[in-house]
């Protein structure tokens, strides 16, 4: 799991949203499962749980991925410790983030992008992307 720079966000794989103990340690108070075909992880009782079953492509609900990118963008304009995880970590965990960092900012989502990914590897699947940035601008 990894944050963000000067953000109260980290982004995860499937792994992490499931260990309770490093998110306790980390401070984070909510998580956002977006990992499909992952099952659910655990609940905590004193931890926000959200999730948005999205696969790592086109055809996601614009509803789904809307709600989405606004569950994160109200949490990260109030700064509270939020964990964004999916399969891998690699591709809809930072294209959420970057959307609701965008909308946040009040930059282009490709800058938003841009910023997710400056110290991290990544894998964006281009499809969703492309439908994220056409919901979002």
């Amino acid at each position: 799991m990894r944050q963000v720079p000067g953000h109260a966000l980290w982004i995860g794989h499937a792994g992490d949203v499931r260990n309770l103990p490093a998110i306790h340690e980390a401070g984070i108070v909510a998580v956002v499962d977006l990992a499909v075909q992952e099952p659910p992880g655990p609940i905590a009782r004193d931890l926000l749980i959200a999730r948005f079953p999205i696969v790592d492509g086109p055809g996601n609900p614009p509803w789904m991925l809307l709600a989405a990118v606004d569950l994160v963008a109200g949490l990260v304009a109030d700064r509270v410790p939020t964990l964004i995880g999916c399969g891998a970590g690699m591709s809809r965990s930072p294209c959420i983030a970057a959307a609701a960092i965008a909308r946040v900012l009040s930059i282009p989502a490709d800058e938003g992008l841009a910023l997710v990914l400056r110290t991290a590897p990544a894998d964006v699947a281009p499809g969703l992307w492309a439908e994220i940035r056409s919901l979002v601008g």
